[in-house]
C-alpha cells in the first residue's frame, strides 16, 4: 500500500474527530473508494489483458483482504460520519428498538447488529460493513406486512453474516485501480442516488465491471437463499420475500426513470430472481404471521412526524372516518402524535384515550401518553407514566431514554444513575446511555466518573484517540479514589493496545 493510500486509510480507521455537523457524502464517498483501492495492492501494476475474459474466483471467506476486526472498525467509523453528518440519520429511538427487535430475530448469530432507520422516502435498505444495516423510512411505509419488512432485512442481513463486502474486496484484487474506483463510488452512491449509481458503474471499463457486477449477482443469490432460512427459522411467512420483489417489480414498469425504487436499482430484481425465490419458498411451510403492533405504530410514526402536521392530522382523520386502516389503534396514534405536532394537547389526550378503551399495549403507547403528559406540563405524571412503562417493557430503550432525560430535568439526578446503571446492565453497549451518564455526573461534579462514561461513549462509537484522551482526564481530574482509578487505569491500557493493534493492522 502506498503511503498516500495508507494515510487515507488511517484517516477511515480512526477518524479525524468527533465534533462538527456538516455534509460530507463526498468525503464519505472518497473514503469507501479508497477502502478499496488500500486493500488490493496488487491491483496497481495489472493491465487490462489481466482483466480480460477472467473467471470468477472461489466465493471465499475475505478475511486475507479485509478481517472481521477490520471490517468492524470501518463500519464503526462510517457510523460516526453518518450519525453526526448526515442530516437523513433518524435518530428516533422509538423506531430503533422496532428494528433492533426484528433484526434480532432475523440475525440469529452472536455477531453485533445495529440497525438504524434513514429518512427518506425511497424504498432502500443497506448493510455496511461490520454488521450495521440502514433502512429507509419509505422501505417501512410501503411494505405493508411485517414479513415483508423482515424480508429485506433478512437479505440485508446475509450480506453482512456471509462477509460480502470482504469478498467483494477479494475480488477486485483482480481489477485494475479505475475500476475499483467506479465500482466502490457505485456501491456508494446506490445508497441515495441510485441515478448516479449507475452513471458510475457505466463510466468504469466494461470488462471489470461486468465481472463485478456477475459476482455481485452471485451475492445476491446467495442472500436471497439465507434470507429466506432466516425467515422461516424466524416465525415470518417467507412467501413474503418474493411478493414484496413481485410488488415492486411491477412498479417498476410503470416508468423506467428516476421514480424506480432505491433498494431495486441498487440490488436488481429479475423475473429470474423472483422465480428462484418462489421456487425455494414453495418447499416452505406457509405461515399466516400476526403482525406486532409496534410494525403498524413505527409505519404511523413515520407518516405523523412528515410533512406538515395539519396536512397529516387530515390525513389520519380521514382514515380512520372512511375506516381505510390496517389497525385502528396505528391510525388513532398517528392521529395523536400529529396533534401534538400540531399543538393540539387536549385533543391527543382524546385519542390516548380511545386507544386505552382499545386495549393497545405497547412501550410506544406509555411514551405516547408521558409526552401528552409533558405538553401538559404534568412533568410529574410524565415521570410516573415513564417509570410505570419501565417496569412493564423492561427493556424498551426509548422509555428508559426518557425516563433519565425526564428525571434529569426534575434534578433527580441520584434516581437517574440508578436507572442507567440498571440499563447499562441491559445494554453494556449503548452509546447513548454513556452519554447520558456522561451529563449526569459532570451535573454532580463527579469530574473523574464523568470523563470514563465520556471515553466509553466515543469507544463504542469506534473513535479510539478521542475515548483515550477522555480517561487521561479521568486519571488527572483529582476526585477519584484508589479503586476508581485502578479501573480506569486498566480500560486505558487495554484501549492503548487496541489502538496500536490497529495501527499496525492499517500499515499492512
Amino acid at each position: 500500500m502506498d503511503c498516500a493510500a495508507r494515510i487515507e486509510v488511517r484517516q477511515l480507521l480512526h477518524g479525524s474527530g468527533h465534533g462538527g455537523r456538516y455534509h460530507s457524502r463526498m468525503r464519505f464517498a472518497a473514503w469507501i473508494a479508497v477502502l478499496a483501492i488500500a486493500t488490493a495492492p496488487r491491483a496497481f501494476g495489472q493491465t487490462s489483458g489481466q482483466t480480460s475474459g477472467q473467471t470468477l474466483p472461489d466465493l471465499g471467506g475475505g478475511e486475507t483482504v479485509l478481517s472481521p476486526q477490520l471490517e468492524r472498525k470501518v463500519g464503526e467509523n462510517i457510523m460516526r460520519e453518518i450519525r453526526f453528518r448526515d442530516p437523513s440519520y433518524l435518530d428516533d429511538p422509538e423506531i430503533a428498538d422496532y428494528l433492533a427487535t426484528l433484526g434480532s430475530r432475523l440475525s440469529g448469530s452472536r455477531q453485533d447488529f445495529e440497525f438504524f432507520a434513514i429518512r427518506d422516502t425511497t424504498v432502500n435498505a443497506f448493510a455496511l460493513p461490520g454488521g450495521f444495516v440502514g433502512v429507509h423510512t419509505g422501505l417501512i411505509t410501503t411494505a405493508e406486512t411485517e414479513s415483508e419488512l423482515a424480508s429485506v432485512l433478512a437479505h440485508e442481513v446475509s450480506h453482512v453474516t456471509q462477509r460480502h463486502i470482504a469478498r467483494m474486496l477479494s475480488q477486485q484484487q483482480q481489477m485494475q485501480r479505475p475500476m475499483m474506483v467506479a465500482l466502490a463510488a457505485a456501491i456508494l452512491l446506490g445508497r441515495s442516488r441510485p441515478d448516479l449509481a449507475i452513471g458510475a458503474a457505466a463510466g468504469a471499463q466494461a470488462a471489470g465491471v461486468q465481472a463485478s457486477l456477475s459476482y455481485s449477482r452471485d451475492f445476491e443469490r446467495e442472500a436471497d437463499r439465507i434470507g429466506l432460512q432466516r425467515l422461516d427459522e424466524a416465525g415470518f411467512d417467507p412467501h413474503a420475500m418474493a411478493s414484496f420483489f413481485e410488488k415492486m417489480q411491477r412498479s417498476t414498469r410503470v416508468s423506467e426513470d428516476s421514480t424506480i425504487p432505491g433498494y431495486f436499482r441498487t440490488h436488481p430484481v429479475t423475473s429470474e430472481r423472483i422465480a428462484d425465490v418462489q421456487n425455494k419458498a414453495a418447499s416452505m411451510p406457509y405461515r399466516q404471521h400476526a403482525d406486532v403492533l409496534e410494525f403498524q405504530l413505527v409505519r404511523a410514526k413515520i407518516r405523523a412526524d412528515a410533512g406538515d402536521p395539519r396536512d397529516a392530522v387530515a390525513s389520519f382523520e380521514s382514515a380512520l372516518r372512511e375506516h381505510r386502516y390496517a389497525s385502528e389503534a396505528a391510525a388513532r396514534y398517528g392521529l395523536a402524535l400529529t396533534l401534538l405536532r400540531a399543538g393540539k394537547a387536549p385533543q391527543a389526550q382524546a385519542q390516548l384515550e380511545r386507544l386505552r378503551v382499545l386495549g393497545a399495549a405497547s412501550p410506544m403507547i406509555e411514551m405516547l401518553d408521558a409526552r401528552v403528559k409533558s405538553a401538559a406540563r404534568d412533568n410529574a405524571g410524565a415521570a410516573e407514566v415513564l417509570a410505570k412503562g419501565r417496569e412493564r417493557y423492561p427493556y424498551s430503550r426509548a422509555l428508559s431514554y426518557a425516563y433519565v432525560a425526564t428525571l434529569q430535568e426534575s434534578g433527580q439526578n441520584d434516581a437517574a444513575l440508578a436507572v442507567l446503571r440498571d440499563s447499562l446492565v441491559k445494554y453494556p453497549r449503548d452509546a447513548r446511555l454513556y452519554g447520558m451518564q456522561a451529563k449526569t455526573y459532570a451535573t454532580l461534579g463527579k469530574r473523574l466518573l464523568q470523563h470514563q462514561a465520556q471515553g466509553e461513549l466515543y469507544a463504542l462509537q469506534g473513535s479510539l484517540p478521542a475515548a483515550i484522551e477522555q480517561l487521561t482526564l479521568a486519571r488527572s481530574a483529582g476526585d477519584g479514589d484508589f479503586y476508581q482509578l485502578s479501573v480506569v487505569d486498566a480500560r486505558l491500557k487495554e484501549l492503548r493496545a487496541q489502538y496500536t493493534a490497529e495501527l499496525k493492522e492499517a500499515k499492512r
